[in-house]
């Protein structure tokens, strides 16, 4: 079995430098990214996402136009998903316009893997957040209970509801970093998968891997973010290679790397134990547990 390599990027955050975002470095990052691409010639290169930091419709759609025309020096097959901030102030069929190609829900064969790109709704809405509409949800549900091989799913908001403590942005602001009010159906969906999933996602601007179960979450650092590595912006992208193993190398000044074994991402792990105090054993042999 051949081995897919995928490239991807997130959180370019072209525009004015913004706290900690270096958005007047996106362009020449984004043009090192594509160089790195060219050098290694990978089958895809995927955007995750939150490619401009907003200001207004017009000024949005000029910066993203200058996004596109960066990554139009790309040959290989390029894919998109919309962050937060390309639909703050422009839909999502004016993204589709400025980048030419449809950003909804796709899965994309890759022979060996299936890659699912799961576009769900990434506005925040003010008040409430981040809010799955209940199709995007049935859609991802109907993805995996048909899915016949592994699953590389990538989305712009991660799914994992990992800690964020100590992040610059999320650590006092966790309800904006997942889906709050879905997050438990999230990954009760993606607990019936019966064929290995790993999950790559954006928008929080750290590395991370976080098991879920048997189940890898990945997030990926942003390209322009400083917050890690002050004063300079990360500069980060990622090479994802899908094989008999999961190997996630993250490039630039926030380097970072993991390999796991696809067999074990499928495991059945053992349930959860029930509160303690639940528990007639613990109760009778630890009473110290349960504060007896």
């Amino acid at each position: 079995m051949s081995t897919i390599r995928l490239c991807l990027v997130t959180d370019i955050h072209h525009g004015e430098d913004h706290v900690t975002k270096k958005g007047q470095s996106a362009l020449p990052l984004l043009e090192q990214f594509a160089g790195f691409v060219k050098a290694n010639k990978p089958d895809a290169v995927i955007d995750l996402g939150d490619r401009i930091s907003d200001v207004d419709h017009d000024t949005d759609f000029r910066l993203e136009e200058e996004v596109a025309q960066v990554f139009s020096l790309i040959d290989e097959p390029v894919f998109h998903i919309c962050g937060n901030h390309d639909r703050d102030n422009l839909s999502v069929q004016e993204n589709e316009i400025i980048f030419g190609q449809p950003m909804g829900h796709r899965v994309i064969d890759m022979g060996a893997w299936d890659l699912v790109l799961w576009c769900a709704d990434s506005r925040i809405h003010r008040p409430g957040g981040f809010i799955l509409p209940e199709a995007d949800l049935i859609w991802l549900a109907a993805t995996i209970s048909t899915a016949s091989k592994p699953l590389a799913i990538f989305s712009h908001v991660p799914l994992s509801e990992h800690s964020v403590a100590g992040n610059y942005y999320f650590d006092r602001n966790p309800a904006v970093a997942t889906y709050p009010g879905s997050i438990a159906r999230i990954k009760a969906v993606l607990a019936t998968a019966t064929v290995p999933v790993a999950c790559i996602a954006g928008h929080v601007h750290w590395n991370t891997l976080t098991l879920v179960g048997a189940q890898p979450h990945f997030t990926l650092q942003s390209l322009t973010e400083s917050f890690t590595t002050y004063p300079e912006p990360a500069g980060s992208y990622a090479m994802l290679e899908l094989n008999d193993r999961v190997t996630w190398t993250v490039h630039g000044n926030d380097s970072f790397h993991a390999s796991l074994k696809t067999a074990d991402l499928c495991r059945n792990w053992m349930t959860p134990l029930p509160p303690f105090h639940k528990m007639p054993e613990t109760r009778v042999r630890h009473p110290e547990v349960i504060g007896e």
